[in-house]
Parts: structure tokens; C-alpha cells; sequence
């Protein structure tokens, strides 16, 4: 039997676009990369394929001139096929896509909520925030669990909400941990009847008052983070056995964050809380514990 040259070419293609995709994650996400450590090989180099992805279509919005005009220029690069991709970034991607037959409508909704950000204002409530959150974080989960697979006896549709709000209480975190930075980027997250219930208002966060009243709103988002983590950890437990600990270490390690926002009193105007390597081994032992108990929820299974 001859040798396929094509197949040589693409397999030394693929496996050149994940090195570099390995490369990027390792240097801009040391919590996610670390997590992902915990996955089978192929489903690692796929995981993060994805977040490669949504870290390129995210990184959008922080271009000083960014438009409308760049996002759906990006989301029609995106749909073009695996042969007129250049970027290893989307090689890699549509080469994860394909194989693991994931929906690309989440992409879509990914894409969306980076538009929300170029056109960015204010949210009025927490239901709209929420919307947000699930656009730029859910999906992510939603695009993942046909790479991490299911447990024998749950579906996709049953262990959706539980992606959701696990999406939802890491872009919270996300949010609570970079008041600062985005405050520089001309935006401030925090529902306006959040600020109101606490007497604040979006002038004084532009002005980084930090009293009494902010610290109660930070505590507020904080347990409102807590609650949603706690709600959504028993849908890990519908997941593969391969992928449960990768994606407890993820949200535990980032929940860890919050813990972090405290100890430093909340100074989040000019600190960026972070879980520091030390911790994150100091959490595992705990984790896997946490983990190895954590029951399925309630539900008929398929």
C-alpha cells in the first residue's frame, strides 16, 4: 500500500497548529491550563483548541478600534472551511469541530456576546447581565461537552443548565476580579440595580469609591457567584469520569478567586485577585474529595 502524502501533510499540519495552540494557552491562562492537565490526551489538546478559540474571539474586544464590522468579519472567517484557514488558532479549531461533531450555533452565540462588549452599555438588571454572562462564558461550556463526553445514562440536554450556570459563575468571578481593568476599557458591569440597591451609582465607580456601600456590593456579587458554582457543581457529576476532575479543578481553583477578592478587602479598583500556583496545589487534594462525593442531581436518566 503507497503512502498518502496528503494525510502525511495534514497530520504534521494539525499537529504543528495544536503545538502553537498549547503554547498560547500555557503562556495567557495558567489556571486553564493547568486544569486541563487533568484530561486524556486527546480530549486536552481539543479543550484547548476551543478555549484557544474563544481567547481569539474574546481578545476582539480589547483592540483600542475594534467594530461591529471586525466581529462579523471574524465569525465569516470562522465559518470558511478547515482548507482556507491560515490561523493555527482556527486550523486547530475546525479540525476539533469536525471531529467531535460540536454545534457551531454556540459559536454564533460566543460571537454574539463579543458584539455586546463593541457596543457596550450598561446593564440594567441582573437578568440582562446574566444574558451576557451565558453569551461569553455558557457557550463555552455548551461548545465543550461533546469533547469531554457524557457518563453513561445523562444526555447533553440534561446537564445544560448546569453548563450554563457554571459559564454564568465564572464570568461573574471574571467581572468581581477586574473592576479595574475594565473601568479602563470604558465599562463597568455591574447592574444599575445592583449599584442602586447598595446607594451607588456608575459615576462613583468611575471615581473608584471604595466605602462602605461598595463592599456591601461586592459581597452581594460574591455570594451571588457562590450560589451559582454551588448549583451548578452536581451537573459535574454527569460528565465522563475522564473530564470530572479537569472541570472540578477549573471551577474550584477560579472559585477560589472570590476567596482571594476578600483577602485583599476588595481593592479590585488597582489589584487583580488570583489563585497563585501554590494554592491550586494546596486545593487538589480537596477537589478530588470534593469531587469523588459530588452525586449527580435528581434526574431521570436516558
Amino acid at each position: 500500500m503507497g503512502i498518502n502524502v496528503d494525510t502525511i501533510n495534514r497530520t504534521k499540519e494539525q499537529h504543528l497548529a495544536y503545538e502553537q495552540v498549547r503554547a498560547i494557552i500555557q503562556k495567557r491562562s495558567k489556571t486553564f491550563f493547568f486544569a486541563t492537565g487533568f484530561l486524556p490526551r486527546l480530549k486536552r489538546r481539543a479543550i484547548r483548541s476551543l478555549y484557544a478559540f474563544c481567547r481569539a474571539t474574546d481578545d476582539l474586544v480589547d483592540r483600542e478600534i475594534a467594530t461591529l464590522k471586525d466581529v462579523e468579519a471574524w465569525r465569516e472567517q470562522v465559518r470558511k472551511p478547515l482548507s482556507a484557514q491560515d490561523d493555527p488558532i482556527l486550523k486547530s479549531w475546525l479540525i476539533t469541530r469536525e471531529a467531535f461533531n460540536v454545534n457551531p450555533h454556540h459559536e454564533d452565540e460566543l460571537i454574539d456576546g463579543v458584539a455586546m462588549d463593541i457596543a457596550f452599555h450598561p446593564y440594567r438588571t441582573w437578568k440582562d447581565l446574566a444574558n451576557y454572562c451565558y453569551h461569553v462564558a455558557s457557550t463555552v461550556g455548551l461548545l465543550s461537552m461533546p469533547i469531554i463526553g457524557m457518563a453513561d445514562g445523562f444526555s447533553h440536554e440534561q446537564a445544560q443548565p448546569y453548563a450554563i450556570k457554571l459559564g454564568i459563575a465564572l464570568q461573574l468571578t471574571n467581572i468581581l476580579r477586574d473592576v479595574g481593568e475594565d473601568l479602563e476599557r470604558g465599562r463597568i458591569y455591574f447592574p444599575v440595580e445592583d449599584l442602586h440597591r447598595f446607594g451607588l451609582t456608575l459615576e462613583d465607580i468611575q471615581k473608584k469609591v471604595l466605602d462602605e456601600r461598595f463592599i456591601n456590593l461586592m459581597a452581594f456579587e460574591i455570594n451571588r457567584a457562590r450560589v451559582l458554582y454551588q448549583e451548578a457543581l452536581p451537573g459535574i457529576a454527569m460528565l465522563h469520569p475522564s473530564a470530572r476532575m479537569a472541570v472540578a479543578t477549573a471551577a474550584l481553583t477560579y472559585r477560589a478567586i472570590l476567596d482571594e477578592i476578600e483577602a485583599i478587602q476588595y481593592q479590585v479598583y488597582d489589584q487583580r485577585a488570583f489563585t497563585s500556583s501554590l494554592k491550586k496545589l494546596w486545593l487538589l487534594p480537596k477537589i478530588l474529595v470534593k469531587i469523588t462525593a459530588q452525586k449527580p442531581p435528581n434526574t431521570t436518566r436516558h
